[in-house]
């Protein structure tokens, strides 16, 4: 068995398994040893019945003296046994598990671990975890050799339907003997430090001694995440640096000038910060890769503008690609109204409007466009920028598209996700960073409430009386997961119809979710737009891409299931007009840790400190419920510990330093994988 093992080759795991498995990501042998734990059981008490209170959590050795199948009176099954210990006896009830007495029998040695509690005059214990002892020398075995389901700290794996941590834990055990003894530590002496060896990391991770060890294993594993990603983006950036621009740009002072005078609005200070930091860039002889963070309205389309209309005045061309149809045609439409009075051409290309010919001379000044830029039957040339909004949610190769179709053009990629600076300098290490920080002059607050449940009615009237008086509200409904389900588009479905019958039966009201079709979903943008419906009942695809100048009201349902940084950027859709505007969040739960969390947006307003915030009230998960964690795979790296971050990034200086190619560290070269094309193809 190696790491690389596929794990539908093992024994005991066929398809229907595997395809559980794979809903994990769990692929190979080496897949499943870096399914890390999320949480331990502390059942490494193991003590006497006769010592043990009643409310304790503790594992208990004996034998089993008899074991049923009975009936409640709803034709439920109960499985009831009896333990004794030496010490006195305990009953055992189980729930719907009627197997039990095929696989127990009166006899055998058992180990139990769970909670005591009393049932009358009898002590018991109900769903205990449990395993066979296959030795009667009971007294003789450390507790760590007598199990993995209990008597020790025990791990519990992230799930899967039909996939329990049981049974993942029972397959680690069987794999680790083999695999560990074949892993060698990449890390040099100096690096590594007092650090436990990887394979020894691994072990204390699945099956650790005590919680000590659980520290430390995870000092060791969460700093391989993030050097790792330390080298790949210190390498990528340095690679960067070596590709040349055929002409540096000339920018014409005057032209930009003018240009900038005619925009509908002033630029702000943060806008004019960025712009020198990007012109800078695009004068020298080494191509922009620079990221540009804002909130929702902080003007990045118009930096995006200006650096179109630069290109445009040294003869190149600039792509524009959004991840949705609905942005892309909001940029077309901006960039038209900014641009197209200079007899600049834009062009829009997207899956359902193919606006560019093949033809590189048909191609238009600026090309607006969805992945379908990426097609190869759509040639492109003479691009000098390429401009990618909502930057995670591209990959590598994606970029790595865009560049072949042309030569080493600029890239500026922009995000309104607020990303605390920390996380953006570890995972986007390889880009510069410029921030607008900075919000145009003017523009109002969103006030913000949080409403409990027995308010919402108050809040519901509230909404329609400002509807009824020409305003318009989104009604937001979480998504179950990250990408658009059927379950979360019926769920949309189902608010939908309950607000239109039950809550709002004089409006209008319309219905949005990831599964419409895109001309589904323009015209239902479309009909928002034009006020021909008053209220628009949507899952968070509308978080990109909408800006309804007359929408004043957002409410946001199940706002428990939000990062604080995500509900900021559904805030922001609300407020682009004159008029005061509102964001209500109403919750499932009303646990004070719930209220207290989400009432931290009724007093502050910037995106960046919430996401601060969010990083040190949920971790780094959180980050990762807007930005794609599977790009980086971080697991057990915590993106808060500052400590950790600064020392992964100075040993990964370290390394490049004696080897910027890594052919000293052969081993650390292979981990990053295979070759350097797959980090940074060209």
């Amino acid at each position: 068995m190696e790491l690389k093992t596929p794990l539908l080759s093992l024994s005991g795991i066929g398809p229907s398994l595997a395809d559980r498995l794979h809903r994990l990501n769990l692929f190979t042998v080496e897949d499943l040893v870096y399914h890390f734990p999320f949480r331990y059981d502390d059942f490494s008490a193991t003590q006497p019945l006769d010592q043990t209170r009643i409310g304790e959590t503790a594992t208990f050795r004996g034998e089993l003296w008899s074991i049923k199948n009975t009936y409640t009176r709803f034709r439920k099954v109960l499985t009831q046994a009896i333990l004794n210990d030496g010490t006195g006896t305990v009953e055992i009830v189980w729930f719907n598990q009627p197997w039990l007495t095929k696989n127990l029998k009166a006899g055998d040695r058992l180990q139990v671990s769970g909670k005591l509690n009393r049932k009358g005059s009898k002590i018991s214990l109900v769903s205990p975890v449990w395993e066979r002892i296959q030795t009667p020398e009971v007294e003789n075995f450390k507790p760590r050799e007598l199990g993995i389901h209990t008597g020790r700290l025990v791990p519990v794996y992230p799930e899967t339907y039909g996939l329990t941590s049981k049974w993942l834990r029972y397959k680690i055990s069987q794999i680790l003997p083999t695999v560990l003894p074949k892993i060698t530590d990449p890390l040099p002496e100096d690096i590594k430090d007092n650090m436990l060896p990887e394979a020894q990391a691994l072990q204390q991770i699945h099956f650790p001694d005590n919680f000590g060890q659980v520290r430390k294993a995870t000092e060791r594993l969460a700093f391989d995440e993030l050097f790792y990603i330390h080298l790949q983006t210190q390498m990528k950036k340095a690679d960067w640096k070596e590709k040349k621009v055929v002409v540096p740009w000339k920018i014409n002072q005057s032209k930009l000038t003018g240009f900038i005078k005619k925009l509908p609005f002033k630029l702000t200070n943060a806008q004019e910060r960025v712009l020198k930091e990007i012109i800078a860039d695009l004068k020298s002889s080494q191509p922009m890769n620079r990221l540009l963070q804002g909130e929702v309205g902080s003007g990045k389309t118009v930096i995006a503008a200006i650096a179109a209309f630069l290109a445009h005045t040294n003869n190149l061309r600039t792509i524009i690609m959004a991840p949705t149809e609905i942005l892309a045609f909001q940029h077309y439409e901006t960039l038209s109204k900014l641009l197209g009075p200079l007899g600049i051409e834009i062009g829009i290309y997207t899956g359902s409007k193919k606006a560019v010919s093949r033809q590189p001379s048909a191609i238009s000044n600026v090309i607006v466009g969805t992945h379908a830029l990426l097609s190869s039957k759509l040639e492109l040339d003479n691009v000098g920028l390429v401009i990618i909004d909502e930057q995670q949610r591209f990959g590598v190769e994606h970029r790595s598209i865009l560049r072949s179709k042309s030569k080493s053009p600029h890239f500026l990629t922009m995000t309104a996700t607020p990303i605390p600076r920390t996380v953006a300098l570890t995972l986007y290490g390889d880009l510069d960073l410029s921030i607008i920080d900075q919000m145009p002059l003017g523009r109002k607050v969103v006030r913000t409430h949080f409403v409990p449940h027995v308010k919402r009615a108050d809040a519901y009237k509230f909404i329609s009386n400002l509807v009824e008086q020409g305003q318009q509200a989104y009604i937001i409904t979480p998504l179950i997961e990250e990408s658009e389900t059927l379950i979360s588009a019926k769920a949309a479905k189902v608010e939908y119809e309950k607000l239109q019958k039950d809550i709002f039966p004089n409006l209008r009201l319309g219905l949005l979710h990831g599964r419409l079709k895109s001309k589904e979903k323009e015209a239902a943008i479309n009909q928002f737009k034009n006020h021909k419906v008053d209220i628009l009942v949507s899952t968070s695809v509308v978080e990109v891409g909408v800006d309804v100048p007359n929408a004043t009201i957002m409410v946001i349902e199940g706002a428990e299931r939000f990062g604080l940084a995500q509900l900021h950027q559904l805030r922001g859709r609300v407020g682009r007009g004159e008029v005061q505007s509102y964001t209500f969040l109403f919750a499932e739960t009303e646990t004070s840790q719930v209220v207290n969390r989400l009432k931290n947006l009724e007093k502050i307003h910037d995106g960046l400190k919430l996401a601060e915030l969010d990083l040190k009230i949920r971790g780094s998960g959180e980050i990762f419920g807007t930005l794609q964690s599977g790009q980086w795979n971080l697991k057990i790296a915590d993106l808060s510990n500052l400590t950790l971050i600064e020392s992964t990034k100075s040993a990964a200086s370290k390394i490049l330093s004696i080897s910027p190619n890594l052919d000293k560290y052969p081993e650390i070269k292979a981990k990053l994988g295979v070759g350097l094309k797959e980090i940074m193809p060209d």
